[in-house]
């Protein structure tokens, strides 16, 4: 997402998101680290139990923590994959062409969407930022 209201809300108040999928011939999964807006961080690792591409692994982590973060009432969201192609897709730099891309493009979109559950402010960056760059001591 792009914009300069958006740009303008402080990261301080913000969650962050850092997001990583793996697919192997061996399974798939996710590494999820949330950072509430005091600095305290929560890493998870998810096994999944279905086959993925490299891809619907890295959205399937994405789903997964935005999920995540609206359980916990979170009002403001920095999510940070490092998938280019997921960050344009998301970004609506990129078309998704394949279906499952297009689906899950979807899902986002609705997790997205303010609510009295969802966040209202959601960023996709293009670069990976460290929480010490975000959060200084």
């Amino acid at each position: 997402m792009t914009g300069t209201a958006q740009e303008e809300v402080p990261k301080a108040r913000a969650w962050l998101l850092h997001v990583d999928g793996l697919s192997t011939t061996q399974g798939s999964g996710a590494g999820i680290v949330l950072t509430t807006p005091q600095g305290d961080d929560m890493e998870f690792a998810v096994k999944f139990e279905f086959k993925a591409s490299n891809n619907e692994a890295e959205y399937d982590a994405l789903v997964l923590g935005m999920r995540m973060v609206q359980d916990a009432g979170a009002s403001n969201l920095l999510a940070y994959s490092d998938s280019q192609l997921i960050v344009k897709q998301v970004n609506g730099e990129y078309e998704a062409k394949e279906e499952s891309m297009v689906q899950y493009l979807q899902q986002i979109g609705e997790l997205k969407k303010p609510s009295s559950k969802t966040s209202s402010y959601i960023k996709f960056p293009e670069k990976r930022t460290s929480r010490q760059t975000l959060y200084p001591s």
